[in-house]
């Protein structure tokens, strides 16, 4: 998943008139090094998570684990990681996907020469490759321009390796698991062919600007760690990346109530439209 810097609202560390000072301090500086803006997520969840690492690590406040992350980078990237929640596999929620491969591609595709797709905060690259699947068994991968993002170089570097562990591929229907990987020892490695046909790319979500005209936008269970003013502010992104017509989905926890003040409307269940 992605983190952001937005500049909306500040850290709101307050219980009962107390202000945690090592914690704003915190946020401060990881923001002032990185561009990520903690504040941007929800409080009571990110700092649970990451008092969690801070103790694991065997340092007393955030100001000595701040320091101790300048210095050594596998400490930062296990920030990254323990920040981003990179928890994915492959087809996840199997029957979004299929309503995607049977109903809404089909749509996209029609008359198109070429398809632009987006996976926006990737992980570790089972999003995009279940895209890259789908797309292959449609005739139409050839033909797509699919790019995966995300901000955690580590979830980045695990994408590119394209290995998995089996329990990563439980969705996955048989038969096109037998097509896309094959066992290499104790993880499974998948298709190398189709693995050239996605962009990964680093990048912050709500700080950096995106590129437009696309086809279809999938951000599948990420919203729910923003705040309400990060997720205004992205959907607005997301629609304005979109062509008209063109498709965001998410994830089944992150139904859009009010999609007109995004200029998006309901195409199906999870599935967004850009009005023409």
């Amino acid at each position: 998943m992605d983190m952001s810097n937005t500049g909306l609202g500040a850290p709101r560390t307050e219980l009962a008139g107390h202000v945690d000072s090592d914690y704003v301090g915190f946020i401060q500086n990881v923001k002032k090094s990185t561009g990520i803006d903690l504040a941007q997520y929800k409080e009571a969840q990110m700092k649970r998570r990451l008092t969690t690492l801070r103790n694991k690590n065997g340092y007393p406040t955030f100001t000595a684990f701040f320091n101790a992350m300048t210095q050594n980078k596998s400490l930062f990237y296990e920030f990254l990681d323990k920040m981003t929640i990179n928890v994915s596999e492959f087809w996840r929620n199997p029957n979004r996907w299929e309503v995607l491969r049977d109903k809404v591609l089909p749509g996209l595709a029609a008359g198109k020469s070429r398809l632009r797709v987006w996976s926006a905060a990737c992980s570790t690259g089972e999003e995009p490759y279940t895209l890259a699947m789908i797309l292959a068994d449609q005739g139409l991968l050839h033909s797509t321009y699919l790019l995966a993002t995300d901000i955690d170089e580590g979830a980045l570097s695990k994408a590119a390796k394209g290995l998995y562990l089996e329990r990563s591929l439980k969705d996955v229907p048989a038969a096109v698991s037998q097509r896309y990987f094959r066992q290499d020892g104790m993880m499974y490695r998948f298709d190398e062919k189709l693995q050239k046909h996605v962009t990964f790319k680093k990048q912050n979500l709500l700080a950096d600007s995106f590129e437009e005209g696309f086809d279809l936008i999938v951000c599948r269970n990420v919203m729910i760690y923003f705040t309400e003013e990060a997720k205004n502010s992205l959907y607005h992104k997301f629609s304005r990346a979109l062509r008209p017509g063109g498709i965001l989905f998410v994830g089944s926890t992150e139904q859009i109530f009010s999609p007109g003040q995004y200029d998006l409307e309901t195409a199906e269940t999870f599935f967004y439209r850009k009005k023409a």
